[in-house]
C-alpha cells in the first residue's frame, strides 16, 4: 500500500514537469498541433530539457514502486491507487504555485483518500493465477494494435482527438499494468526471456508518445479523464477475471465504493493532467475549473501561446 502512494507520488509531480516541457518544446502553431498527426521530433526536443530528463527519474522510481506494490496487491487497487497521483498534483500545485482550488476539487481530493482508505483496507492479496505464453503475446498484440489506433487518433480533428488520444494512452498504461503484473521475475536473463518485459517497454513508449500528442494539442480534461478510466477500468476487470484478484472476505462491497469513489474523484481533477502555471491565481483572479486565467500570467519558452484550456484556474 505504500508503494503505491509512493508511485501516485512520483507520477503526480512528474506529470507536472512534463507538461511544462511538452508546452515548451511543441514548435507546431495551435491550429497545427490539432491535427497534424504524431510529431516525431517532439521527445528529442524535450530531452533538452532538464524538467523532463528529471521527470524521467521519477517515472523510473515511480514504476519501480508500483511493481512493489503489484507484487503484493490486486490490479484494481494498484490501478486505482496510481490513478490518484492527480489529487498529489492537485495539492501540489497549491502548495507550492499558487493555484486556488474550487470546493469542488477539494472535495473530490478528499474523494481520492477516502476511496484509496477503502481501497486499502479491503484488497486482498494479489490473484494466483499464472499468465500463460498466450496472454503475454497476446499482450504484445493489443499494444501493436493500440500504436495503429493511436496513428489513425491522431490525424482526426478535435474533440473526437484528443478523446480517443488520451484512451489510447490509458489503454497503454493499463496493458503496463498488466504485463508488469505478470512478470516472471527481474533477472536479465528471465526478463529477456519473458514476453511480458517486452510488453512493458513497448506499452510505456506508445502510451507515453499519445499523452504527449494529446497534451501537444487538445484540451488537457478530456485526456486526462480518459487516460484515468482508460487505465483504471479495463485491468481491473482483467485482474478479477483472468488473474484470480479477489478482496478480503465481506469486504467486496467496500472495495467496489473505494474503486468507484477514487476513480470517479480523479476524473474530477482532470484538470491537472496539465501544469497549472496560472501565478494569477494569488491574486484572485482565478476562481474554479470553469474559469479561464489570463494567457500573459503563464510562463512560456517558445513563442506559441499554449491552448487557453491548459491555464484553467
Amino acid at each position: 500500500m505504500t508503494a503505491a502512494l509512493v508511485a501516485a507520488l512520483f507520477y503526480g509531480i512528474a506529470s507536472v514537469m512534463q507538461a511544462i516541457a511538452v508546452r515548451e518544446a511543441s514548435n507546431r502553431p495551435p491550429e497545427d498541433a490539432q491535427s497534424s498527426g504524431v510529431d516525431p521530433g517532439l521527445i528529442p526536443r524535450m530531452l533538452r530539457q532538464w524538467r523532463f530528463v528529471a521527470s524521467l527519474g521519477l517515472d523510473v522510481l515511480g514504476f519501480i514502486a508500483q511493481l512493489v506494490a503489484l507484487a503484493r496487491l490486486p490490479l484494481f487497487a494498484v490501478q486505482a491507487i496510481v490513478a490518484s497521483n492527480l489529487a498529489v498534483t492537485a495539492v501540489f500545485a497549491s502548495l507550492l504555485i499558487g493555484v486556488k482550488l474550487s470546493w469542488r476539487e477539494w472535495l473530490a481530493v478528499t474523494g481520492v483518500v477516502a476511496g484509496v482508505g477503502l481501497l486499502g483496507s479491503s484488497a486482498g492479496a494479489e490473484g494466483a493465477t499464472q499468465a500463460g505464453t498466450m496472454f503475454k503475446l497476446a499482450l504484445i498484440v493489443a499494444v501493436a494494435g493500440l500504436g495503429l489506433c493511436g496513428i489513425a487518433a491522431a490525424r482526426l480533428r478535435d474533440p473526437a482527438r484528443t478523446l480517443l488520444l488520451g484512451t489510447v494512452a490509458g489503454l497503454g498504461y493499463g496493458v503496463l499494468g498488466i504485463a508488469a503484473r505478470v512478470l516472471n521475475g527481474f533477472e536479465p536473463l528471465v526478463l529477456l526471456r519473458d514476453p511480458a518485459a517486452y510488453a512493458v517497454a513497448a506499452a510505456g513508449i506508445v502510451s507515453f508518445v499519445f499523452y504527449t500528442t494529446a497534451l501537444e494539442g487538445g484540451k488537457v480534461t478530456v485526456a486526462t479523464a480518459a487516460i484515468v478510466l482508460a487505465e483504471t477500468l479495463p485491468p481491473a476487470i482483467i485482474g478479477v477475471l483472468f488473474l484470480g484478484d479477489t478482496t478480503r472476505p465481506g469486504l467486496a462491497p467496500a472495495a467496489y465504493a473505494g474503486f468507484l469513489l477514487a476513480v470517479a474523484s480523479a476524473v474530477m481533477l482532470a484538470r491537472f493532467g496539465e501544469a497549472q502555471a496560472d501565478h494569477a491565481a494569488s491574486d484572485g483572479t482565478a476562481r474554479g475549473a470553469s474559469e479561464a486565467a489570463a494567457p500573459s500570467a503563464a510562463p512560456r519558452a517558445s513563442p506559441r501561446p499554449p491552448p487557453t484550456e491548459a491555464y484553467r484556474g
